[in-house]
């Protein structure tokens, strides 16, 4: 048995801004998805399939990232990797939704900027050492 305690990772303060951010980004996502899954009705027939996949891919990737925040929480490097993911399929995602669908593009643009301040967070200093 060894006398040396366990170390605990203290979570820097831009890793817990990321982490509400996290979790806000993921339920906006899912709510932005929801409104273009349901904007479907107000698009030419030809458009209904591909917006109703836009709509869809957006509620899966916010589910997913929202399951992923905990693990970034805990200080997981898989999570942050996965989180990464996420979040750049989220903005190919986003930016499809800024080119088809003009009603959302505002909330997309924010949505891409939020998800550009989550990377910067995991990935630079001090947020970095954190997932090691």
């Amino acid at each position: 048995m060894s006398d040396a305690a366990p170390t605990v990772k203290v979570q820097p303060l831009l890793v817990r801004v990321a982490v509400v951010l996290v979790y806000l980004s993921g339920f906006v996502s899912v709510a932005i998805g929801i409104l273009v899954l349901l904007s479907r009705y107000q698009v030419d027939r030809a458009e209904v399939l591909p917006v109703s996949l836009l709509g869809a891919g957006v509620i899966l990737f916010g589910l997913l990232t929202v399951a992923v925040a905990s693990g970034i929480a805990r200080g997981r490097p898989g999570a942050r990797l996965l989180l990464t993911i996420y979040l750049v399929i989220q903005t190919v995602l986003h930016i499809v939704t800024i080119v088809t669908a003009d009603t959302w593009d505002w909330t997309s643009i924010a949505e891409v900027a939020l998800y550009a301040f989550i990377g910067l967070a995991v990935w630079t200093p001090p947020g970095s050492r954190y997932f090691r």
